[in-house]
């Protein structure tokens, strides 16, 4: 019997690590694929800088292997981005047998929903945001100044912006998970609003290029998703038209009584 919560826990590592063992396989499987590809999948990833640059602007390469690895780790990010559903499915299928069955119910949603959110959050930052800023620091640059700019800097600015838009785009999961779980009421988020909008710009500035179009750019879908959450959240909190009544103190008496001559009728049998 004392080993029994020993031999469990081990069956439960053992299973992570397949789990961890798979999704990293599919991920590999995938860069794999992708490999041939790497310098186009680099390309497409700098088609908005390069098509703001200024006639004859370049990107550059300061580091002798740069040209090697900035493509590769693209490719490797476009390949986790391919098998995320898989590696989803993995944790998944290991947190699943531990929930209850209402639990099931509202994280299966959600899950899907942050990444879907995840990827509206980077397609917004890749198709309208960048355009708009490289466009802006195009527009501003100096006489006389070449602006060109190291690919691993422009992989690094790309990545920081990639999964800041994400995470802002996962505001109304935060705030259905929030109501869901009971931490906060829909009313105290209402209250909190003004906090909200200034904590969005705040972390616009932290988070983007320090331009006021970026900032901008970041702040309002993030008050915007606020309000989204908000307005999901109160639909889904809803009480649905089927919900019995509470009983009324009477009636919670009455069955109580009833409850307690059935007791004594099952003991004096």
């Amino acid at each position: 019997m004392s080993s029994a919560p020993e031999d469990t826990f081990i069956s439960h590592l053992v299973e992570l690590r397949n789990r961890l063992m798979r999704a990293l396989g599919a991920v590999l499987i995938v860069f794999l694929c992708l490999f041939p590809w790497a310098k186009d999948l680099y390309a497409l990833l700098a088609q908005p800088l390069i098509a703001s640059l200024p006639q004859g602007g370049q990107m550059i390469a300061t580091d002798v292997v740069g040209v090697f690895l900035v493509p590769m780790k693209v490719a490797l990010m476009v390949a986790f981005l391919i098998a995320l559903p898989y590696v989803l499915y993995q944790i998944w299928a290991f947190v699943a047998p531990g929930l209850y069955t209402h639990e099931k119910r509202l994280a299966m949603p959600l899950l899907v929903s942050s990444v879907l959110l995840f990827f509206c959050g980077m397609a917004f930052a890749y198709f309208l945001v960048f355009p708009t800023v490289f466009h802006f620091m195009a527009s501003v640059a100096p006489e006389g100044v070449a602006w060109m700019t190291d690919i691993e800097k422009y992989l690094s600015f790309v990545m920081t912006t990639f999964i800041a838009f994400g995470i802002t785009f996962e505001m109304p999961v935060v705030v259905i998970v929030l109501v869901a779980t009971g931490l906060v009421e829909i009313a105290k988020l209402k209250e909190v609003r003004p906090y909200v909008i200034v904590g969005a710009f705040i972390i616009a500035a932290i988070f983007t290029p320090p331009d006021v179009v970026s900032q901008f750019m970041l702040a309002l879908p993030m008050c915007l998703l606020y309000e989204l959450g908000i307005l999901m959240a109160g639909f889904m909190s809803r009480p649905s038209s089927n919900t019995e009544a509470p009983m009324s103190d009477a009636e919670l008496e009455a069955a109580l009584d009833e409850a307690e001559a059935q007791h004594r009728k099952l003991e004096e049998k």
